[in-house]
């Protein structure tokens, strides 16, 4: 599951879906670890980080991303298999993404989701192995 995921909404999603992409906080952490152990089902989780400090998205902090890996995979014993990351729509995406994807190489996770349509090339290259590219092949949103 891409996209913002309510703690409400967490038990269900997890019962459907092997992957979410949005982990961003210490509540949702607590209530997917909950929603395991009721379901008996394990899935694998996409730390959402708010690479630009952008008060409109969603994700943790690149300066608590360590701390709140260590709570998720430590503390509540989520598969956190990577990091996953919207940069702003501006000209940096390059720096964003060569910036996320070494602090994802520094702390030992295999797997990368970043890069849509318009920057897929780019995530790529940064190594990425997660993309959403669903406009190029879907077309634009009307």
């Amino acid at each position: 599951m891409v996209g913002k995921l309510q703690s409400n909404k967490a038990k269900k999603a997890i019962n459907i879906f092997s992957f979410i992409h949005s982990l961003d906080n210490p509540k949702l952490a607590d209530v997917c670890r909950k929603s395991e152990e009721e379901l008996n089902k394990k899935i694998s989780y996409f730390i959402q980080v708010n690479i630009g400090n952008e008060s409109q998205k969603s994700g943790v902090l690149m300066k608590d991303v360590k701390n709140f890996l260590k709570y998720c995979s430590v503390e509540n014993k989520l598969n956190i298999i990577g990091l996953m990351v919207l940069p702003p729509n501006d000209a940096n995406t390059e720096k964003y993404f060569e910036d996320i994807s070494k602090l994802n190489s520094e702390l030992g996770l295999k797997d990368l989701s970043m890069g849509m349509s318009a920057d897929y090339k780019i995530a790529a290259k940064h190594k990425s192995t997660y993309l959403r590219i669903g406009s190029a092949i879907l077309g634009q949103r009307t």
